[in-house]
């Protein structure tokens, strides 16, 4: 009879085990986000607010830029006709900048300008702030306000739930482990939570701006005016935070892959360049096809992908779990 028994006979798990524990993980992930989107409702309306932010100022900057650019045009024509022109175009677009105001050109008598003129209207400029629809978020349908609450909702439940939510998924992945392998399940847990909560961060205060400035981009270039509409550019707005904390998770997933053997430094090091290459994939899949906000994510991926390798490095390792077995044995 063998003087030890197996050390892994414990954790040995059959297909059908492995299945019953992605059930169990699955069920209690999806319990515990629904318990975080009741929390979220009510933080709902204040968080479609904070999303509403950065996109009504990108609205309003659009609306101001190409209303000063019509302007500008506008009194280059009066000039080539020879009219006269009281402005002065580099001051006026001075004044759009300093004041944030929108010029307008609007035609009066010249008996209500108290001065005389040939002319049966007189043209004249109004600076004003621009608050009629063109730079509104309109709704389509009845129930959009509705649905962009619940998404809302949602988003936040994501948020509120993460900490539960990584727990379960580390279970999971740890019912597959040795024993000797599950301590980094309790490592990476609260570094897995941060990462994902500052590529959430960097999406919501960096990468949006870049973002809705690239897509407006393309409204000046085919002349239309933009009408956002709440469920769309919402939706857009407040989903992409959450594809930035799941890139962030990468570090992580390389220590985990070279602690349990699949990689190693030295190949982490040898294949560096393709490494970047699958990042800047990935990052042109989670977030829209504009080169901001790919970089906005790729550059710190990079950055995450050489401090994986620095983890993979440097970070302590516990001693060999067998030592003791080997030695008595012997």
């Amino acid at each position: 009879m063998p003087a030890h028994d197996d050390l892994f006979e414990k954790s040995k798990m059959t297909f059908g085990e492995h299945l019953e524990e992605l059930r169990s993980a699955l069920i209690k992930s999806i319990l515990a986000i629904a318990i975080g989107f009741l929390i979220g409702m009510y933080f709902a309306s204040w968080f479609v607010g904070k999303v509403k932010e950065p996109l009504q100022d990108a609205i309003d900057e659009y609306v101001l830029e190409e209303s000063t650019e019509r302007y500008t045009q506008e009194l280059l024509e009066r000039k080539k006709k020879g009219e006269d022109i009281p402005e002065d175009i580099d001051a006026a677009v001075k004044i759009r900048k300093e004041k944030g105001l929108a010029p307008k050109i609007v035609f009066m008598e010249p008996k209500q300008l108290g001065i005389e003129s040939d002319e049966e209207l007189v043209p004249i400029t109004q600076w004003q702030r621009v608050e009629d629809n063109a730079n509104q978020i309109i709704a389509t349908g009845v129930t959009q306000g509705f649905m962009v609450w619940i998404k809302a909702a949602l988003v936040l439940g994501i948020v509120f739930s993460s900490p539960a939510v990584f727990w379960f998924v580390w279970q999971f992945v740890a019912a597959g482990l040795y024993p000797h392998e599950k301590q980094y399940v309790h490592i990476f847990l609260p570094f897995s939570l941060l990462l994902f909560l500052a590529g959430a961060a960097l999406a919501f205060y960096g990468a949006i701006y870049y973002v809705l400035q690239f897509l407006f981009s393309f409204y000046k270039v085919l002349g239309v005016a933009p009408y956002p509409v709440i469920n769309e550019w919402m939706s857009f707005i407040m989903f992409l935070p959450i594809g930035f904390g799941i890139g962030f998770q990468l570090p992580l997933v390389m220590l985990f892959l070279e602690r349990i053997g699949i990689f190693n430094v030295p190949l982490y090091l040898k294949q560096w360049k393709i490494a970047v290459v699958v990042i800047c994939v990935i990052s042109t899949i989670l977030t829209p096809a504009d080169p901001q906000s790919m970089i906005l994510m790729a550059v710190p991926l990079v950055i995450l992908y050489f401090g994986g390798i620095g983890l993979c490095r440097y970070m302590p390792r516990r001693k060999k779990p067998f030592s003791e077995v080997v030695s008595g044995e012997e």
